[in-house]
């Protein structure tokens, strides 16, 4: 069974579409059978995070992990099924995601405000209408009863 004992970024990079989570010695760590072991960059030695979705893009990752002469390799699959290492994971990329909560409110707000518009041009139309009628107008009854 694995657990993650210790995980702290060397560096943070930001790109327009992802975080990286670059690691080093000493900086991640894994107990395996009651057994420390200690990140090593033999193959990955970084996480890359979509910004948007805030998920793990690089699955086929493989992390080396060193307990004296005993090597392990751990699959970025594997390490993302610990619930323990995801928590770590965002909150410490959180920071970096983006937030489209603002363009969500802006959409909303534009949303509202043409349905706003189109509800008082509705009116406007229905208020022409009436104007028609008092009028006798038939022509402008017939064209305006068409926009409806």
């Amino acid at each position: 069974m694995v657990t993650v004992k210790m995980l702290k970024p060397y560096y943070i990079k930001t790109e327009e579409e992802y975080v990286r989570v670059i690691l080093a010695y000493q900086y991640f760590s894994v107990v395996i059978n009651k057994k420390v072991y200690q990140f090593i960059p033999v193959e990955a030695n970084e996480i890359r995070i979509n910004r948007k979705t805030k998920k793990v893009e690089n699955l086929d990752a493989v992390f080396a992990f060193q307990n004296g002469k005993d090597v392990v390799n751990v699959t970025m699959s594997k390490l993302i099924s610990i619930p323990d290492f995801l928590q770590q994971l965002h909150s410490i990329a959180e920071t970096y995601y983006q937030n489209d909560d603002a363009n969500i409110i802006k959409t909303e707000q534009e949303k509202m405000t043409l349905l706003f518009i189109r509800e008082m041009e509705r009116e406007n139309v229905k208020r022409l209408i009436d104007i028609a009628l008092d009028k006798y107008d038939e022509d402008a009854f017939y064209k305006l009863t068409k926009l409806l």
